[in-house]
């Protein structure tokens, strides 16, 4: 990066709360327990939203009730952090980059396929299917789910009118938002950014596609450590960062949270010796970490990936220099997918700003691929360069 780049602004809502106060209450109390609902999806628990007070950051009820859920804490998120940074003169020369999945599925179509299917033969079970769904689904539904309307949505609320971008493809497009986001500002393609995304856990169709697959814990909540294979529990965030070249910053008189010095993505095969853990480890090389750096990880609890993780952290503490603590922020927010890496972000930025950890390492492990890895640093060291 030729241009320093400083996070100046977070948006941040789990189910601690909205803002700064609570998520950095929470990384300073070490007994802290995150907010559970262990009923309203059982045997699925989620960490759920808390109320908001939408008309403080999307005014227009027409606006709110046009949105689905995700679009709402996106937006809301968004604004948050435009207002945390100061940054809302800035807006219409701002560039912006999302990570989203798609929207709800109906459901109540869902089921009806689904009975039917299992009345069938395998042999007329596609052409069922394909009618089903021709006929079934509303026009309006394929809208709805367009990843890039939470852009379009933050676009017209908040006014940020710079160049646009959505990245799809589950964890992996949160940490790409953020890294091209970076890029773009480094090589001189604009002073200021908003990044994030965001993800509503409670959804029946996303819980049973994630479901199906094992990866989700059952029954009561307990820490990611106590648990065992299945171990994902899923987590509500929206999460958004203004970055903002140095130089940019300085000049309007912001206090940066934190300076972003590299943020690096890749993916694994999953073939022979290209792993989760090589491949972190080839994005980790030439980082200058310092002894007690603090890892802000990102692992989902799916086993496997955690199991990576972990060798790919032994394998950087055994090269030096060594490490601090090691926080699975799943244990706080749940696993929140594209919203995770920026959610992150968000934390060790308030870390950092609040003199908790000397220096961040966060992770981010895919619950199937992807693999990412960002180092923040302290601004009070960039005083005068």
């Amino acid at each position: 990066m030729s241009e320093a780049v400083w996070i100046t602004g977070i948006g941040l809502v789990s189910s601690l709360g909205e803002g700064e106060a609570p998520h950095l209450a929470a990384l300073q109390d070490a007994a802290s327990r995150p907010a559970v609902d262990e009923a309203g999806f059982a045997p699925f628990p989620i960490h759920p939203l808390p109320a908001l007070a939408l008309d403080s950051q999307i005014p227009k009820k027409g606006d709110q009730r046009q949105m689905e859920p995700w679009q709402r804490l996106g937006t809301y998120a968004a604004g948050l952090a435009l207002d945390h940074a100061g940054a809302r003169a800035l807006a219409a020369d701002m560039h912006l980059v999302v990570a989203a999945g798609g929207g709800e599925r109906d459901v109540a179509l869902d089921e009806t396929i689904c009975r039917e299917l299992a009345t069938l033969p395998p042999g007329e079970a596609g052409p069922l299917l394909n009618g089903r769904l021709a006929n079934g689904l509303r026009p309006t539904l394929f809208l709805a789910q367009l990843s890039n309307l939470l852009a379009g949505n933050i676009s017209i609320v908040h006014g940020v009118t710079g160049s646009s971008r959505t990245f799809m493809g589950e964890e992996s497009a949160g940490a790409d938002a953020v890294r091209i986001a970076a890029a773009r500002l480094a090589e001189g393609r604009g002073e200021t950014a908003l990044v994030g995304g965001a993800y509503v856990a409670g959804r029946w169709d996303m819980l049973l596609l994630f479901g199906t697959s094992g990866a989700l814990w059952r029954d009561g909540w307990v820490p990611l450590a106590e648990r065992g294979p299945g171990g994902v529990v899923m987590g509500s965030a929206g999460a958004f960062l203004v970055l903002e070249t140095a130089r940019h910053a300085r000049a309007r008189g912001a206090r940066g949270l934190a300076k972003l010095s590299a943020i690096r993505t890749g993916t694994a095969r999953r073939r022979s010796d290209d792993t989760a853990r090589a491949e972190a480890g080839r994005l980790a090389e030439g980082l200058p970490l310092r002894p007690g750096y603090a890892v802000f990880s990102g692992a989902s609890g799916a086993s496997d990936p955690l199991a990576e993780e972990a060798a790919f952290l032994a394998d950087l503490a055994a090269a030096g220099p060594a490490p601090g603590p090691v926080r699975h922020t799943t244990d706080l927010l749940g696993h929140a997918v594209e919203a995770t890496f920026p959610a992150n972000l968000a934390l060790a930025a308030l870390a950092l700003r609040a003199g908790l950890v000397p220096q961040a390492l966060v992770t981010g492990f895919g619950l199937w691929r992807g693999e990412a890895l960002a180092l923040l640093e302290p601004i009070a060291e960039e005083a005068g360069a």
